[in-house]
């Protein structure tokens, strides 16, 4: 299956970028190498109708799904998993594609996460 990807408004990409830098400095505060790869999640709101297109969209980026959750408030959530290095690059290209899922979907893009990697063993 081939997508066309939607443009993604440039306004809301950088106040994703925003967002993703300060992510990216606590990290660093941390000791994080970000060219490690490692898993990392990202999350979307919506119905779990929405879902399963996601989970047919995301899957063709390399996504797994890790959980589905409700909040207190009723709404839905579903986490999904890639493994990748967190990197200016790397994350720019993360957030970019899951923006492009939200436009083709009809969900909202909650953010990412993942644990800091200093390259040391334990």
């Amino acid at each position: 299956m081939s997508l066309n990807l939607p443009q993604v408004d440039p306004a809301r990409l950088e106040a994703e970028w925003e967002a993703d830098k300060a992510v990216l400095a606590n990290l660093a505060e941390n000791g994080d190498k970000p060219s490690i790869p490692r898993p990392v999640d990202v999350s979307f709101r919506g119905s779990e109708k929405d879902f399963e297109r996601v989970l047919t969209i995301a899957s063709q980026f390399g996504f797994v799904e890790l959980d589905r959750e409700e909040d207190e408030e009723g709404d839905l959530y579903l986490f999904l998993e890639t493994e990748q290095a967190v990197d200016e690059a790397s994350i720019r290209a993360l957030t970019k594609k899951c923006l492009q899922i939200e436009i083709l979907c009809g969900v909202e893009y909650d953010g990412w996460g993942c644990e800091a990697r200093t390259g040391a063993v334990h």
